[in-house]
Formats: C-alpha cells, sequence, structure tokens
C-alpha cells in the first residue's frame, strides 16, 4: 500500500505500523470486565452518605432568586398561553369562514 509520510507519521503515532514502516502484532482485546461481586457493592448507608456530600457541593439559589425565577416562568406561561388561545380562535374562526360554517 503506497503512503504518504503523513500518513505513515500518523500510523506510527497510532501504533499501527514500526519505525521501518511494517504493520505491528495487533494486540489482543481484553476481555470483559467481569460484574463486581457482592460484597464490593456499596452498602445503602454509603450510598446515602455519598448522596448527601454530592448534595452539599450543590450551589443552592437563595430565597430570593427562587421567587424571581418563579415568577418569570409563571409570567411566561402565562403569556404563551395567551399567545396560543389567541392563535386558537383565530384559526378556528378562519377555517370556519373558509367551509362557510356557521
Amino acid at each position: 500500500m503506497a503512503m504518504n509520510r503523513e500518513q505513515k507519521r500518523m500510523m506510527q503515532r497510532q501504533g499501527q505500523i514500526g519505525p521501518d514502516g511494517e504493520p505491528v502484532a495487533k494486540q489482543r482485546k481484553r476481555p470483559a470486565p467481569q460484574p463486581k461481586a457482592k460484597e464490593q457493592r456499596t452498602t445503602p448507608m454509603q450510598f446515602l452518605r455519598e448522596v448527601r456530600t454530592e448534595l452539599r457541593k450543590v450551589a443552592w439559589p437563595t430565597r430570593a432568586e427562587v421567587i424571581n425565577y418563579s415568577i418569570i416562568v409563571f409570567v411566561t406561561v402565562v403569556v404563551l398561553t395567551t399567545l396560543i388561545a389567541l392563535l386558537d380562535i383565530a384559526f378556528s374562526e378562519w377555517v370556519l369562514k373558509l367551509l362557510n360554517v356557521e
């Protein structure tokens, strides 16, 4: 197989060919990892301790931030609901006029 210097260098970096340009013998695949034995599993208490430790790392919002974000979400929901309702009414009226249904 003809290859240029760039391809040869790349294949050498990847370990596919040796310095002389000959293919390197492929390594055997590793066997699939065995599932953990029952005694190596995490106990429920250890799990709860780890959960508590991770929850301490969370940057919890202040009460004022929660209130502000809740107001923003509520206003957004009201505006979008109103917009969708108005569009629904407008399109239903348009379809009724299009079909001459009273």
